[in-house]
């Protein structure tokens, strides 16, 4: 039995990949079942996960997608097989650069665990005394003009919506991955979307938890060019049309 999971999307991952620091995690905490998802990669990403995995096989497990999804879409197969194959209660992801250390989702699970009474918590990367949160400064910059514009949109004071480590109540895997999601690099915007939907407004005051970290760090060669960034501003528009405009022209 593993009380927790952890879903690591992974694409053309072959030369960065962080093999020894998830290969010593995985040994060291047996209880967490760590989930590799290959989307679709072009090098030799699918050899160096069934490596691993035949490194820790109890609790390591590699899910091929041979065709090439997108962060979203990886996360989102991967939270259904283990939903679908494992018991897991405490299912999230996490980046597979390591910019948050699965020893820090591990401290969010256990901390959420004893608030049971939320069904989701997830990271944020709050700049305060004793923390080392390690941020380029442009895409900083970049980043607080879109928390504006997501915090409008979820009617939430969210601190920070796009942190890539999240864990969520298993009954709630279902119904926040069933269908695909609307956008690429903004996936976590809709879960938190689909929670109101579901539950309503207040849903993610009383039903959420952020977890300030302690450490995170940005790590390069990021995947999300500057063609992705200037399209984030339309897609915020089509989740905000989607789930509440829309939504109110068909009461």
């Amino acid at each position: 039995m593993k009380n927790y999971a952890i879903i690591v999307p992974c694409y053309n991952e072959e030369k960065r990949f962080p093999y020894a620091d998830f290969l010593a995690f995985a040994q060291d905490h047996p209880e967490v079942l760590l989930c590799f998802v290959n989307d679709g990669s072009k090098d030799k990403t699918y050899s160096v996960l069934l490596a691993i995995q035949y490194a820790c096989p109890q609790n390591i497990c590699v899910y091929n997608l041979k065709q090439n999804g997108g962060k979203s879409e990886a996360v989102r197969q991967g939270m259904l097989h283990i939903h679908k194959n494992f018991k897991s209660e405490l299912i999230g992801f996490l980046d597979a650069d390591l910019a948050t250390k699965p020893e820090e989702w591990l401290d969010m699970a256990r901390y959420k665990e004893k608030l049971p009474q939320f069904g989701a918590i997830v990271g944020s990367r709050i700049q305060r005394l004793g923390a080392s949160i390690v941020r380029d400064d442009n895409r900083s910059l970049f980043s607080s003009l879109v928390k504006k514009f997501i915090r409008v949109i979820l009617k939430t004071p969210f601190q920070d919506t796009q942190c890539g480590a999240k864990i969520f109540q298993r009954n709630l895997v279902p119904f926040l991955f069933k269908a695909p999601f609307m956008t690429p690099w903004l996936f976590d915007v809709e879960i938190f979307l689909r929670l109101q939907k579901k539950f309503g407004k207040t849903t993610l005051q009383k039903g959420v938890l952020e977890f300030p970290l302690m450490n995170w760090t940005e790590v390069g060669d990021s995947r999300l060019t500057m063609k992705h960034a200037i399209r984030i501003p339309i897609q915020l528009m089509k989740l905000y049309y989607q789930y509440h405009l829309q939504g109110d022209q068909k009461k």
